[in-house]
């Protein structure tokens, strides 16, 4: 087999080097590239390759018609909303994610996203480095809330249970029943809004969610509740989002995935909102996650070859 990993996994070459070396004892060819999002390039690097491994750059379906050889994906991230996935099914590519891997890592900054916007942490670090002083800048505890959950995977779970250790009561959404001890009630998506005092989003991106979160869903929110987004930036819809925090309709946000991968526009209009965090797509990135990956992807790859998908999408 052919077997081509079109960008880094954000782990030692060292590790890559051991898996490559293993590969090439079973008799496959491994080829490993930098990252490089020019659908002609990824098309070249993939020629005649029946294994494509990557991690969240975009796939273009053009690297699909080059390669007729391909069979399977091997997807380093939870995420395949940037993979051609119907395209492939149709032509019979087994795809795999490496679910879990950033479980911790998701639901560790979401915690701290929450109790940074609760304790002002920005405004008082701002205060502090001008000479300044807390006053009037009093923060609030995250025990004792009330957090709404909207998608309870394992994630949403994760980050339940963080929150219940915090002291708080936890309501979830989801499109299915959902039985887990750190989540009191499951809701509907109007209830949960109109409840909690922070709104935590955990779902993926699909046809449904894309702008699950508009300007309606805004305005059922508490005016002092916080939203919270690590999931998919398509689920928000940024410039709603952007007119409720300018306006005080909501008390503040954390945004760590927008529409597009940064760098963002200088324009971009969660860039120049109050009360609001943003990161550029940082919360799955910890070195323990990226070697847990790493090794999720690999056991993915070598189950596949030896005739058992794991992670199957």
């Amino acid at each position: 087999m052919k077997i081509v990993l079109l960008e880094g996994l954000g782990v030692s070459d060292q590790i890559i080097a051991e898996h490559a070396r293993k590969l090439e004892n079973m008799g496959h060819t491994f080829l490993a590239y930098s990252k490089d999002t020019d659908p002609q390039v990824q098309a070249q690097r993939s020629r005649d390759a029946d294994v494509i491994m990557l991690a969240n750059m975009p796939l273009d379906v053009s690297v699909l018609d080059a390669d007729p050889a391909l069979k399977f994906i091997d997807v380093a991230f939870t995420g395949v909303d940037h993979i051609p996935v119907a395209e492939a099914k149709k032509r019979g590519i087994a795809i795999s994610n490496a679910s879990g891997y950033a479980t911790q890592a998701v639901a560790e900054l979401c915690i701290s996203f929450m109790i940074q916007l609760l304790r002002n942490v920005g405004k008082t670090e701002e205060r502090c480095r001008n000479q300044g002083i807390k006053d009037g800048l009093i923060g609030n505890l995250l025990c004792g809330k009330t957090v709404g959950i909207v998608g309870a995977g394992a994630i949403g779970k994760k980050v339940a249970a963080l929150c219940k250790a915090f002291g708080c009561s936890v309501i979830a959404y989801n499109r299915s029943t959902v039985t887990d001890p750190a989540i009191d009630r499951q809701v509907s998506l109007e209830e949960l809004l109109k409840q909690a005092d922070i709104v935590s989003l955990h779902c993926p991106l699909t046809a449904e969610t894309k702008g699950l979160i508009g300007k309606q869903q805004l305005d059922w929110m508490k005016k002092q509740a916080l939203l919270i987004n690590t999931a998919r930036g398509g689920v928000v819809d940024s410039c709603a989002l952007a007119e409720a925090l300018k306006n005080g309709r909501i008390a503040g946000a954390a945004c760590d995935v927008f529409e597009m991968e940064p760098p963002l526009p200088a324009e971009h209009p969660l860039l120049h909102c109050p009360n609001t965090i943003v990161t550029p797509h940082i919360a799955f990135a910890s070195v323990e996650s990226m070697e847990q990956r790493a090794e999720i992807v690999f056991d993915n790859l070598y189950s596949w070859l030896s005739g058992e998908q794991k992670n199957a999408i």
